[in-house]
């Protein structure tokens, strides 16, 4: 579970989904309560989102949280219905199933038009309006363009629309192979419209927050962070391949790595909620010892530091699955000293390791758009509104620092 600022406020290993994470959920709740805390506004799952679900019982205590289901895992239920993510055409259709999915702010869209297109212009360029939009990147749009959820009925509309510009052959590559299985997405399609209300902006609640305005071009441009869905935690799970390192881990240390890594992370989403920019250290005891020192030479701290809260009892990681399962955990210090004292082999590398383009899975289809084939009926696939001048739109959300809202 991670909170609205990308850090992780729970993180467990279980042995099933469902029943198997209400004690955590109390924990979290409990934590909430003890600290004074208001409940989040929005709770983002990847399942269980309406109806009698268990999730609705777990966090009854929540009574005003909406649980919306992240945008992100529905799209990925209708890219099941392709024949395969490498078709040269599942790039676009995924872009435009974004398109028919969101609309970008009119307002924030322009001022960045603006922006760019002179900044192009102290480069002594005269771009054209094809020119300007090429050079307006994803990462770019995120950062300065809020964007919202259309209606349900207008979703549905738009991707049954879509769907069916993408089958039969207008969906087929130059070996006519289809990128819709037509009877699996017929099914799938009817299964997941009854989910487009779960998609929905909760009314009232502030999806994005103003960081800060920065100069591009000769204009100023407000910077955004978003709230909505869990994407922060897909990358963290992500991230994990990093601190938790080989192949192989006794529960112990990996129960270190995940602490360790769990700490690093949150300071990391810590100082970038914040806009901090000064000496950084994981080390609690060196902040500590440098503040005291400069409290003694200086009069003032010089670093930022908040000491550790009260253990809450709560069960992390490794813990909390041999809570369900009954095994116990090794004793950190008999692990360390067996470590100590015996010889130990190093298994031969087999290449399971971190490649140097390693791309997260949440954004590689996004990376790639620009150099996949396009379809020779593009033009006739789906066609923009005059409010949304873009046809290929980001379809994930680049997830900063939301404001009120829970990821599950």
């Amino acid at each position: 579970m991670g909170n609205e600022h990308g850090q992780i406020i729970m993180s467990v290993l279980t042995v099933s989904e469902g029943h198997g994470l209400g004690k955590m959920v109390e924990g979290v709740i409990k934590r909430y309560q003890d600290a004074g805390v208001s409940p989040p506004e929005v709770l983002y799952v990847d399942r269980d989102c309406c109806g009698s679900s268990h999730l609705h019982k777990m966090i009854r205590a929540w009574q005003n949280t909406k649980i919306c289901l992240d945008i992100w895992h529905f799209m990925r239920r209708i890219a099941v219905g392709c024949t395969t993510d490498s078709h040269p055409l599942y790039a676009g259709f995924m872009n435009k199933l974004s398109h028919c999915i969101f609309m970008w702010d009119d307002g924030d869209l322009q001022a960045l038009k603006e922006a760019k297109r002179a900044e192009l212009e102290a480069k002594l360029l005269h771009p054209t309006d094809a020119d300007l939009l090429r050079n307006i990147s994803r990462a770019e749009m995120a950062r300065h363009c809020k964007r919202t959820t259309r209606s349900s009925s207008e979703m549905e509309t738009l991707i049954s629309d879509l769907i069916e510009a993408y089958s039969g052959n207008k969906g087929c590559n130059s070996l006519g192979v289809p990128l819709i299985n037509l009877e699996r997405m017929a099914e799938i399609w009817k299964a997941q419209k009854k989910h487009l209300s779960c998609l929905q902006d909760p009314p009232g609640v502030l999806l994005y927050m103003e960081t800060g305005t920065i100069k591009k071009g000769g204009h100023i441009l407000k910077t955004y962070r978003c709230a909505r869905g869990s994407t922060s935690l897909e990358s963290f799970h992500l991230h994990m391949n990093r601190f938790i390192p080989g192949t192989l881990a006794s529960d112990t240390f990996f129960q270190a790595y995940l602490l360790d890594g769990l700490a690093r992370w949150n300071e990391d989403r810590s100082m970038s909620a914040e806009g901090r920019s000064e000496p950084h250290s994981y080390s609690g005891l060196l902040r500590h010892a440098a503040n005291q020192l400069s409290q003694e030479v200086l009069g003032k701290s010089c670093v930022n530091y908040t000491g550790p809260q009260a253990y809450t009892g709560e069960l992390i990681g490794v813990e909390y699955l041999y809570d369900q399962t009954g095994d116990v955990l090794e004793d950190r210090r008999v692990a360390i000293a067996a470590l100590e004292t015996e010889d130990v082999a190093v298994a031969e590398d087999e290449g399971f390791e971190e490649s140097e383009d390693f791309v997260d899975l949440t954004v590689p289809i996004l990376e790639t758009t620009l150099q996949t084939p396009q379809p020779a009926c593009s033009d006739d696939i789906l066609t923009s509104p005059a409010s949304e001048p873009f046809l290929e739109i980001p379809s994930v959300e680049v997830k900063h620092a939301p404001v009120d809202a829970l990821e599950e």
